[in-house]
């Protein structure tokens, strides 16, 4: 796969030519039926398992490339493709394939007075940008449930993940092509250059929604220039709040498996809060786990007091999506200060109360406004595929169309059908 050394002019000229093939093939795509659909990514599954080691290949050229840009182990860990998660990434496509298609699915119906029948019905979206860093995987990911949903995707990957991506997307063509489907419905841009990412963002007409997955500055830059409508989260300021009356144990566990389970993704915890009343006791049991799978503390000053191993915490740690194995620690007085220090600071991503009073937790489920809100279970099940969704394009902190993760029901918009049998109106 050679690489395409686009220029502004060329870059919107290619993005023209991508989009228009796929809008047709998003027309036959959605004309399809959800049999052919499940056996395009079943066949992509299969393609992804059969062309592995050249999919490692491909990531070890990536890799070395990374590396001489000096990414970070964060974002390293978000790049590598091994064996595991070449397997996963393909038993991904094969839960998408096995979703319930929502395509013409009926959402409502009702009668009215006069004898019409009405139906509100599940529609493809049409043609899908989504523009991504890092992770190769969003690839299939992205593309399995773009086509679940009866839409076509146009797919920029990270310039580090040029390689593994072009493979990747090359799996879901030869799928699409193998269960007879237009292999445009799934195409990537094969180039480092940024104007492509522009082209994309002015696509208005031709593009019909963006969905961005990447760093703060990726999404800034797409939420300020897009002339197209957005699925977006800025950052995943995710916050544990550690209750007074939470089993100790499990305020351990949570914490440990939160923050450092994978530190690089968007689910993982940023900031520890926890109620003062409990701090002596509990903190140093926790901070102790924490540091020894190696995480770097920075606390308030309570917090500090506690335990003076921790780093000082600034205001800006507050608001910093480390995606790195380091935590904020700050001791709060009971639920209210918690909450608002997550209205303040978070990014109504994921936040997640540790408790055993079920009263204090239903006022947290109820109050905290976030995309995702949980009670005593790990941050990190902030996951389409833990959902039961088969995978994720992304989890949207948005508050029209799709919040949370965004998965192939998601990337459905509706029309409505209407019955009558002559009717006229008044």
């Amino acid at each position: 796969m050679n690489e395409t050394l686009a220029t502004a002019e060329n870059a919107e000229e290619q993005l023209i030519e991508m989009a228009h093939r796929a809008r047709k093939a998003c027309r036959a795509l959605g004309l399809a039926t959800p049999a052919q659909r499940t056996d395009g990514l079943r066949k992509a599954a299969a393609a992804v398992r059969t062309r592995a080691a050249e999919i490692e290949a491909a990531n070890a050229k990536d890799m070395a490339f990374a590396k001489e840009k000096g990414l970070s182990p964060a974002m390293l860990d978000r790049l590598l493709l091994n064996a595991d998660r070449i397997e996963a990434m393909a038993s991904g496509l094969e839960s998408v394939a096995e979703l319930p298609d929502p395509v013409g699915q009926v959402i409502a119906e009702w009668d009215r007075p006069n004898g019409l029948h009405i139906e509100r019905v599940r529609t493809p979206l049409g043609v899908i940008g989504v523009i991504y860093e890092s992770r190769p995987n969003v690839t299939a990911d992205a593309g399995a449930l773009c086509v679940k949903a009866g839409n076509a995707a146009i797919l920029r990957g990270g310039s580090e993940s040029l390689h593994s991506s072009g493979l990747i997307a090359d799996c879901l063509r030869q799928g699409l092509a193998e269960a007879g489907l237009p292999e445009d419905a799934v195409q990537i841009a094969r180039t480092r250059d940024r104007d492509f990412v522009g082209a994309m963002l002015g696509a208005s007409g031709l593009i019909d929604v963006i969905v961005p997955r990447g760093g703060r500055n990726l999404i800034e830059r797409v939420l300020s220039d897009a002339r197209v409508p957005v699925f977006a989260h800025l950052e995943g300021l995710v916050h544990l709040y550690i209750h007074e009356a939470a089993d100790p144990e499990k305020a351990v566990v949570l914490a440990v498996n939160s923050k450092m389970r994978r530190t690089g993704i968007c689910g993982a915890a940023e900031t520890l809060l926890i109620d003062r009343s409990v701090a002596a006791a509990l903190l140093p049991k926790i901070a102790s786990a924490l540091i020894e799978v190696g995480c770097v503390l920075r606390g308030d000053a309570a917090a500090r007091a506690v335990m003076p191993i921790m780093e000082p915490a600034s205001d800006e740690d507050w608001r910093t999506e480390y995606l790195d194995s380091i935590l904020s620690v700050r001791v709060v007085d009971g639920i209210d200060q918690a909450m608002t220090h997550i209205a303040d600071h978070g990014s109504d991503h994921t936040d997640c109360i540790v408790t055993e009073d079920q009263a204090v937790a239903d006022r947290f489920l109820n109050e905290v406004d976030s995309a995702i809100v949980m009670h005593n279970a790990s941050t990190q099940f902030a996951d389409g595929g833990e959902f039961g969704m088969g995978a994720e394009i992304g989890i949207s902190t948005g508050r029209m169309h799709a919040r949370g993760p965004v998965g192939a029901e998601q990337l459905t918009s509706f029309k409505y059908r209407v019955r009558g049998n002559g009717q006229t109106r008044p």
